[in-house]
């Protein structure tokens, strides 16, 4: 476990690493690219490089931290792979269990298995469950993520690399939007994004403006550092209201 230069969270955490590509949203992972990195160093839990493994030497990371904290769950795979044996779920989420002091934020682009996971199981108080939508295209993972039970439920529209359209974002709490970053991004059209925030803005949702990734607002491909995060002439980091 470690702190984190996510803006959105504090710290993550991986019962779990590697994925495989189900989405165009896919294309382009900089866990991928940080796995092979981490392979290449030697580093321990990467010795497959971005193949799914479970880390049981790992679940009982979060119960030595006493201090609250915000933790991302699985930045460097996806809790709900494919290969993910529901048990060692119920394992991990045992620990979320027993750790109330920490908010946990779960993100997926695998809305089918989320669902079977819950169909007869509850989230936990302090689990937040999020999922990916990239486009108009995959907004049919909200519906999804509408319909079950859990104390924020969140969208992370990251990277953007195509129209949302419509949102309903009825029973959603937050939303966050993100350009995409390294050598091959995809630009993300400005419109886009603000007619994202205009409707968080019209259904009263927070709304997190993350980065405009490699290209900027003026279409320019240059340092993400440099492109900032501004939108509309603002900074964006709204959180949601937890009741």
């Amino acid at each position: 476990m470690k702190a984190t230069k996510i803006e959105w969270t504090e710290a993550t955490w991986n019962p779990s690493v590697g994925c495989s590509k189900v989405t165009d949203g896919c294309k382009n992972c900089y866990a991928e690219i940080m796995a092979k990195r981490l392979q290449a160093m030697g580093a321990c839990g990467y010795e497959d490089g971005f193949k799914f493994k479970i880390l049981p030497e790992r679940l009982s990371q979060p119960l030595s931290i006493r201090k609250p904290t915000k933790f991302f769950v699985n930045s460097m795979s996806d809790l709900f792979h494919k290969n993910m044996p529901f048990e060692f779920l119920d394992r991990i989420f045992e620990v979320i269990e027993k750790t109330p002091q920490h908010n946990y934020q779960i993100l997926t682009k695998r809305e089918s298995i989320l669902k079977k996971y819950f169909l007869k199981r509850t989230a936990p108080k302090n689990v937040w469950l999020g999922v990916t939508v990239e486009h108009g295209g995959t907004k049919n993972r909200i519906d999804v993520l509408r319909s079950i039970e859990t104390s924020v439920r969140f969208i992370s529209i990251e990277p953007l690399i195509g129209d949302i359209g419509e949102l309903n974002l009825k029973g959603i709490h937050w939303v966050i939007v993100g350009g995409e970053s390294g050598v091959s991004a995809r630009p993300m059209n400005s419109k886009w994004a603000v007619n994202i925030q205009k409707q968080c803005a019209e259904q009263k949702i927070a709304f997190f403006f993350k980065q405009w990734g490699t290209w900027g607002a003026d279409g320019v491909r240059r340092n993400k550092k440099k492109n900032g995060s501004i939108l509309l002439g603002r900074e964006w980091k709204e959180e949601p209201v937890l009741s």
